[in-house]
């Protein structure tokens, strides 16, 4: 049984969310893709209760697995990194309540583990993205490509219960069984081969146009 990841680019602008379906061998399926968003002409608390209700309803139809969110990191506008972090704690509230396991993870991790470089641009993280999951053409705006590009950025190198570095650093006790199972399994089709996974999608971004 697949794990299930939803990814979430906070913000209150734009938020947004993915539901990636992740095999034993790291294959993975896009279930779903969205942007929320809320205008900054609205109350402050009218946006977060926007952005609240679309992040439960996404909960709620997809029950995933595990929940990854992009860490707030270093931005030069206050009014922006203020309200991804208002948004990022509408998230982790919204998992908490129903007891999912939540990861905060990066962009240069996430750009790292989707494209085997942690300076990728969004261009790259957004061809690489497409290719992983086979998709017929990018999925658009870019808060929707980077909401799955963080989705599977946990399940492959994430620190969070049900990641498979969760299963090879010991970290999994917090697992139900079948996210046990499913960790395990997928750390032994790894075979602990990171870096041959890494020089994979290396080579496919150098051939992505």
């Amino acid at each position: 049984m697949p794990l299930r990841v939803v990814g979430v680019d906070p913000g209150l602008t734009r938020c947004g969310l993915s539901a990636v379906d992740v095999a034993k061998d790291r294959s993975a399926v896009l279930v779903g893709v969205q942007v929320i968003g809320t205008a900054s002409t609205r109350p402050l608390d009218a946006r977060i209760l926007a952005i609240a209700d679309g992040i439960d309803a996404w909960l709620d139809e997809h029950r995933p697995d595990a929940v990854a969110i992009e860490r707030v990191f270093t931005y030069t506008n206050v009014s922006t990194v203020m309200g991804t972090a208002q948004a990022t704690g509408v998230v982790i509230a919204a998992a908490a309540r129903r007891g999912i396991p939540v990861g905060l993870h990066t962009p240069t991790e996430v750009k790292a583990a989707v494209t085997g470089s942690g300076r990728a641009d969004k261009a790259t993280v957004t061809a690489m993205v497409t290719k992983i999951l086979r998709l017929d053409a990018p999925p658009r705006p870019a808060d929707a490509a980077d909401a799955i590009a963080i989705a599977l950025a946990h399940a492959w190198r994430g620190a969070a219960p049900g990641s498979l570095a969760a299963a090879s650093s010991g970290t999994a006790a917090g697992l139900t069984p079948a996210q046990r199972a499913w960790a395990q399994a997928a750390a032994k089709a790894s075979g602990g081969s990171r870096r041959a996974e890494e020089a994979r999608l290396r080579a496919l971004a150098r051939r992505t146009p």
